[in-house]
């Protein structure tokens, strides 16, 4: 991945840093705690400009974020439904409780959640599903991009030939975070089983 990112920030320049950071959007594992840090340590090395990397990378983080918020919008509130019906353990209340916390915290949830490894991707899709206005998304977007990709390239850039250090310690908190969403995972699908459980027992009484 290394070498691969090197030959396109070679070939197109800071657009090159901007152009993985959307692949980044789309593709996960692509992380952007790779990708921000080298373009910065690039920079360092005067082959870039830093503020055409930090330009281009925020440019590409919208532009990643924007095609999966078009992907929410195209898949829509009713086809949401259709397939949570179809799964055992989740109910239509689900995606109205959803629906309301977004109503209430989307704007927060859009901008802080640009800033939170394995949701910066993601969140992108409910805000499409709930058609939040394109203004505010693409306003909101921008900023938590801007701060996260700052933070990122300019860490690259201060730690020079050091920059993988930002990854180490990014990685140990990408795994809290990815920790935490598998322990609710598993917390929810004990309550629904025993919901269930509870269900059945009261019918056959």
């Amino acid at each position: 991945m290394t070498d691969w990112l090197i030959g396109l920030m070679e070939t197109l320049g800071a657009p090159g840093a901007g152009l993985a950071i959307a692949l980044e959007n789309l593709f996960p594992p692509l992380p952007s705690e790779v990708i921000l840090p080298m373009a910065g340590f690039t920079a360092s090395q005067g082959e870039l400009d830093l503020l055409d990397v930090i330009v281009w990378t925020t440019i590409g983080s919208v532009v990643g974020a924007l095609a999966l918020y078009w992907v929410g919008a195209m898949l829509g509130r009713d086809r949401v439904i259709r397939l949570v019906e179809r799964m055992p353990l989740l109910k239509t209340s689900d995606i109205e409780k959803t629906e309301a916390f977004f109503q209430r915290h989307g704007r927060k949830t859009v901008f802080f959640g640009r800033m939170i490894p394995v949701f910066r991707s993601l969140i992108s899709i409910p805000a499409g599903v709930e058609r939040m206005p394109l203004p505010m998304f693409l306003l909101l977007t921008t900023g938590g991009s801007l701060i996260w990709n700052v933070i990122f390239v300019y860490a690259g850039y201060l730690l020079g030939e050091q920059w993988h250090l930002v990854e180490t310690y990014v990685g140990v908190g990408t795994n809290v975070v990815i920790g935490i969403v598998v322990l609710a995972v598993l917390v929810f699908i004990g309550v629904r089983v025993a919901e269930r459980r509870k269900e059945k027992n009261a019918s056959r009484r």
